[in-house]
């Protein structure tokens, strides 16, 4: 799945940035790294941007940025 498809207060972890130069480095230096745990935390009122905790910051992202970023669920426990 991508990002873009996290439902608010729910977490993730990042797998890969499909990205390529300055779009992805922008990514890289916001903490957005395989493995990192990020957690959708609320949505604009127009829907977008849509604000993340990524390391301990809060982040917005815009649509057009996190469908290039795949993510795979955190595990619930049961």
């Amino acid at each position: 799945m991508t990002l873009n498809e996290l439902d608010i207060n729910k977490s993730c972890y990042i797998k890969s940035l499909r990205t390529e130069g300055e779009a992805r480095r922008r990514m890289l230096d916001l903490g957005l790294v395989e493995g990192t745990k990020i957690q959708a935390a609320f949505r604009a009122p127009f829907g977008e941007p849509v604000a993340y905790f990524v390391r301990g910051t809060l982040i917005a992202l815009r649509r057009e940025d996190t469908i290039k970023i795949d993510v795979e669920r955190e595990q619930e426990n049961e």
